[in-house]
Order: structure tokens, then sequence, then C-alpha cells
């Protein structure tokens, strides 16, 4: 149930408890001579405090479903194992998968996948897992545990938010300016904060110095926490199409957003100051500065030209 070693208190008396999670970590890199692939984004988290920031942010409960995305070594897996009803975690890495089942075994509420998370749609998963499941376990509203590799960050969120089987809580590590990037508001919008807050609102739990991680990456994280709406937070007919506008909106992220949109979409620049001005919206503004509401509308606009038009 994890390595534990003494330490001497101070009435000179022996005590016993669980080893920090660096030592864990080094421990079980030199036991399986293991090396770090810094191609899969392997960073360790070291640091016992953001441990737990994790663990509290996803508020769990032993009724709670937990997808963890990289559990690496199982520092965190064994913590959501101790909290929740029952956690599936996935791992890319075949090595770190094995270790994993070793080390998971003598929980009876882990299942380790050893997938590459971004081949395996979340509805499918549940439903193969389902079955393990004890009758307590409310599989329909699980949430998603991850110390998310940088490289996937982006990808993960979005596959997952956009899921016929949508999380209902995200606790996510993430670098810092990603971050930041995703709570950003009108003015310094993105295609990336736009993609997560039309389908959750996210909150900075806490800011991660690169020294909680072994090796030390070369940027800060953020534990970054979203809660996700039953619904989308704007009405959209065709999500196809509303991405379709947003990108080339932000194709030419410092251009005006008529010449963003004509050039991206491949429009008469008449036409799209015409639609521009249909919707309400000033076509010499900048996409960054536009609200979801008004990319509703944009999306809606566009989206009965191209119908007209065909």
């Amino acid at each position: 149930m994890g390595l534990r070693t003494k330490q001497t208190s101070e009435d000179g008396r022996h005590s016993t408890r669980a080893p920090s999670p660096l030592t864990q970590t080094m421990r079980l890199l030199r036991h399986h001579n293991l090396r770090v692939r810094k191609r899969l984004g392997q960073h360790f988290l070291v640091d016992g405090d953001v441990l737990e920031r994790i663990i509290t942010s996803a508020e769990l409960t032993p009724t709670d479903l937990v997808i963890e995305i990289g559990p690496g070594l199982g520092v965190l897996t064994k913590q959501l194992a101790q909290q929740a009803g029952w956690v599936i975690a996935m791992e890319l890495d075949n090595t770190l998968a094995a270790i994993l089942k070793q080390r998971m075994a003598p929980y009876r509420n882990v299942t380790i996948i050893n997938e590459d998370v971004l081949k395996i749609d979340p509805a499918a998963l549940l439903e193969t897992q389902k079955a393990k499941f004890p009758p307590e376990i409310n599989s329909t509203g699980y949430k998603v545990v991850a110390n998310l590799p940088y490289y996937i960050t982006a990808p993960t969120l979005r596959y997952y938010l956009e899921s016929s089987a949508k999380p209902e809580m995200m606790v996510v590590m993430v670098q810092k300016e990603v971050a930041e990037e995703i709570m950003a508001k009108p003015g310094r919008l993105s295609l990336l904060s736009i993609s997560i807050q039309l389908y959750g609102e996210p909150t900075l739990i806490t800011r991660v110095p690169a020294h909680s991680f072994y090796p030390a990456p070369k940027v800060d994280s953020a534990i970054l926490k979203i809660i996700v709406y039953p619904q989308p937070s704007v009405n959209i007919a065709d999500n196809e199409n509303f991405f379709r506008v947003i990108r080339a909106g932000f194709s030419s992220a410092r251009k005006q957003i008529g010449n963003s949109l004509a050039q991206g979409l491949g429009l008469p620049k008449v036409e799209t100051l015409s639609l521009l001005a249909k919707a309400g919206i000033d076509a010499q503004r900048r996409a960054q500065t536009l609200t979801l509401k008004e990319w509703e509308r944009l999306g809606q606009t566009f989206s009965t030209y191209r119908v007209e038009a065909s």
C-alpha cells in the first residue's frame, strides 16, 4: 500500500510515515531502471501540497468515477483511489502502464488502460468499463483529473468537452500560460479560450512552480478547474460551421475581422462586410475582442449565407 520510512520525532521516538512524492518517484525510477521520456511530456509531480490541492479541488466522494490521464508512476492515482469510488487511469507508455498495474494491484477500484487517450471515445470507454462498477458509482457524471502532458493539453480538453459523454468536472494541470489563455476575457480571447469557455467555466486553483516536478520543466504550471455546463453556453446549430467561422476569424488575428473572415472563408470582401453588418459586428474589430454571444451571431449569420449560396 505504498512505501514507508522511519523518522525521528522531536521527543526522540521513531514514527512511521509515507515518504514524500519525490522520494517515491526517485525510488521507483531507480527500482525499474527507468529513464524519463521527455518526448512524451513526462514530468512527474513530486510536490505533496500540490497533490493535495488537486484532490481537494476535485471534491471527490465514494460514488465518483474518475478518469485520470497520464498517471505516470501512480502517485496521484493512489490518492484518487483512496477518495473516489472508481478510477480509470489511461497511460500511453507501455512500461509505465505495466508498473501501474503492479502498484495499483491492492486497489480493486482502479482500472489501467494502456492506450492513447485521444483514440478512445469517452462514451465508448465508459460503455466497455461499466460492468466493473459497483451499483453506487455514478458513471454518467464522471470527473477528469490529470497532470496533462503539455503537448496534448488543448486536444485532450477539446476531445472530452466535445464528446457525447462529457465530464461534469475537469481538474487538470496545464502550462501556466495555457491556463491564462483559457481564462482570458474579451479583448484577449483566442480559439483555445473560446473552445473551452463554450463548454464550461474555468477557474484557476493555483500556480505551480517548475520545481514541483521531476524533472523540472522549463515553465511553470497551474491547476485549472473546469465546471462543465449541461449545455454549451451559446446556441450552436452546427458545431463544425461554428468553429469554421472562428478559425477563419483568428487566421490573421492582427487583421480586422472583416479581412480575416473574407480571407479565411474564401468569401468576396463585399459579401463578408454585408454579413458582418447583418450580425451587428463592426468589421474593423479584431477577433480577440468578440464575445461568445457575438461569435454565436456570426456563426448563425454565416451559416445562413452558406445555405443560401449552395
